[in-house]
């Protein structure tokens, strides 16, 4: 499924990364009110509509030759090139400066579909605001503001709907050639991915090389093991960005990124000999993000002495904590060693994260859940959890109801998906949980009970008041 690819280019400073975090729901770029912060490419996915995409964020362009702006100059391009539009921010506020007319004429030599996005636009009319920028030729431009998301995402449906390079209709038949369980395989440049390949189907399918950089593109495998049908997804090795030179390379993460979207389970390939490195855990995120089942595969593990084992293995119980349901193969693609243990636990992951799962189950493990274990109070209330259903596979994803969900903490979250995932045996698969606040129905009423009950006991005081002085009055007779 090849999904469109838009890249964010401007001066510093016009709301790159503002945009970018709006449009991946996401808060991984930094932005401040500072020039200049955003150097290397970030990369995120997101979807409007039916429409899947890929953003990337690059460095602003001043211009200046010293320093590190030719190096981000270099970045920029990188990203247009590998790009299916390009938008072009520019700053509502300080109007059409000579820096934007010159990325304009820069933009246009890459023949690439630009789109002029004026940002910082709240609280201005339409026309005063855009007037001066139709000089540069590049049509009506969009109106946002990507601080506040005014048009930000009526605009990219717009631009995204234009893209002829992108079918949805196409995108599943192509989809549909590839059956059974589809495995994505990646890692950094020269782990042995492509030798894994090999390894797993039984012959040299793929080109393994000990060389950095082999596998250019991603390269769908299909056979047969055991009477199941599976789909191998071999990618590129994605390096450090500031590694990346040879153009035929800069699509790597791009594809990386498409290959686990278009996956079941991932498996991410680690060298034992080099540790558990940055690029490493980069590359764990951006699974982790795509939801599918993972599977962490150290290999080059024969060649290890027993120090360098015992060093490895206490990395990846210190540093992948976080993914403590994510199995964990040591292996050696090149002799074969643990290789069947490794198609295994694909296996029983692709299960795990397609296992369905009624109404009903869920409501009795949650119910089970809370008896143990109580909601928080939130001010002088609790939390309550009413029912919940599946809302769907590939992560499962569990659709909780009740009061004040939206309060939980991280902590009473983390607990329900630690339950959740050993009563239904969802291993090896992330469990999402998304919750949705109903409204107490009988706020309205507690209010009215409140109203009647300060009316009758000023009633009973004025009641009260009444025998007082009539029995004051009795006595005064009965005196005379």
């Amino acid at each position: 499924m090849s999904k469109p690819v838009i890249a964010l280019v401007g001066r510093p400073n016009v709301g790159k990364s503002t945009l970018f975090n709006r449009l991946t729901r996401t808060r991984d770029a930094i932005v401040a009110d500072y020039p200049g912060l955003t150097r290397d490419r970030q990369y995120g996915t997101g979807r409007v509509g039916h429409i899947p995409y890929i953003v990337v964020d690059t460095g602003g362009l001043s211009g200046e030759d010293e320093g590190v702006d030719p190096l981000m100059a270099n970045q920029v391009k990188t990203a247009i090139e590998d790009s299916d539009a390009v938008l072009f921010l520019v700053d509502g506020r300080t109007g059409l400066l000579p820096a934007d007319e010159s990325i304009a004429k820069y933009l246009r030599q890459f023949n690439k579909p630009i789109h002029l996005m004026v940002n910082k636009a709240e609280g201005h009319e339409r026309e005063q605001i855009t007037a001066e920028f139709y000089q540069m030729g590049l049509g009506d431009p969009y109106v946002i503001s990507s601080a506040h998301g005014d048009n930000v995402h009526e605009s990219l449906d717009d631009i995204l709907s234009s893209l002829h390079n992108f079918d949805e209709e196409q995108a599943e038949f192509e989809l549909d050639e590839h059956p059974g369980i589809r495995v994505a395989v990646i890692g950094r440049p020269n782990v042995g991915k492509s030798t894994l390949i090999n390894r797993m189907i039984g012959e040299d399918r793929v080109v393994a090389f000990d060389m950095p950089g082999t596998t250019r593109d991603s390269i769908f495998v299909p056979f047969e093991r055991d009477g199941d049908l599976y789909t191998l997804i071999d990618t590129a090795g994605v390096r450090r960005r500031k590694n990346i030179s040879e153009k035929i390379e800069k699509f790597s993460i791009v594809k990386a990124i498409e290959a686990m979207s278009d996956s079941n389970v991932v498996i991410l390939v680690m060298d034992g000999s080099e540790g558990v490195t940055d690029q490493d855990l980069t590359l764990l995120g951006l699974a982790l993000e795509s939801g599918r089942g993972l599977v962490i595969a150290i290999n080059k593990w024969d060649h290890l002495t027993q120090e360098q084992r015992n060093k490895i293995k206490h990395e990846l119980e210190f540093k992948l904590v976080f993914v403590d349901y994510a199995k964990q193969h040591l292996i050696s693609a090149l002799h074969g060693t643990g290789v069947g243990d490794l198609f295994r636990t694909v296996k029983t992951v692709y299960e795990a994260a397609m296992r369905k799962v009624s109404t009903s189950e869920l409501n009795r493990v949650l119910e089970q859940a809370v008896l143990d274990h109580q909601p928080p109070m939130i001010g002088t209330s609790r939390v309550k959890l009413r029912y919940a259903h599946l809302g769907g596979l590939n992560p499962p994803r569990v659709i909780i109801h009740g009061n004040q969900v939206d309060k939980l903490p991280s902590s009473y979250v983390k607990y329900l998906m630690g339950v959740f995932r050993k009563a239904f045996k969802w291993v090896g698969t992330p469990v999402m949980i998304d919750f949705k606040v109903t409204e107490n129905p009988f706020k309205d009423r507690k209010k009215m009970v409140i109203h009647r009950k300060g009316k009758s006991e000023e009633q009973a005081t004025n009641n009260f008041i009444k025998r007082k002085n009539k029995r004051a009055k009795q006595q005064k007779r009965r005196a005379e």
